[in-house]
């Protein structure tokens, strides 16, 4: 059984930072390769970033390179989204999957396994 459980959301001003956590109880967690998705007010829930089994490789959305930094602990079955240089349009749910399947799955309709999400708004 996998459980997903994000923290880290919050209230933010507009070039702010917030750093993302998802903590999951899975046996095998280095098995898994993790991403994080999310979903604006009245929008499909979207790719955003995901991270291989071991952390070497990365895939980021083109709107969120350079700004954006997925990493995970593999000895703490955590993986992180650290969000800089936000943006009102990236207030959004912010949700943490994990799968084992690479190139990473960027459907939502395809992802395996999700958290309950945690809530990123930024102020402008």
């Amino acid at each position: 059984q996998v459980q997903l459980v994000e923290s880290g959301g919050g209230l933010v001003q507009a070039g702010g930072s917030l750093r993302l956590s998802c903590a999951a109880s899975i046996r095998t967690f280095s098995m898994y390769h993790m991403g994080w998705f999310r979903q604006a007010p009245g929008k499909e829930r979207e790719f955003v970033a995901a991270i291989s089994q071991s952390g070497d490789r990365t895939y980021n959305v083109d709107s969120v390179k350079g700004r954006f930094t997925i990493s995970r602990d593999n000895a703490k079955n955590t993986v992180y989204l650290q969000l800089n240089s936000l943006k009102p349009e990236d207030t959004a749910v912010y949700y943490c999957t994990a799968d084992r399947r690479w190139p990473p799955v960027t459907s939502s309709s395809e992802v395996a396994y999700w958290g309950q999400g945690t809530q990123v708004t930024v102020s402008s």
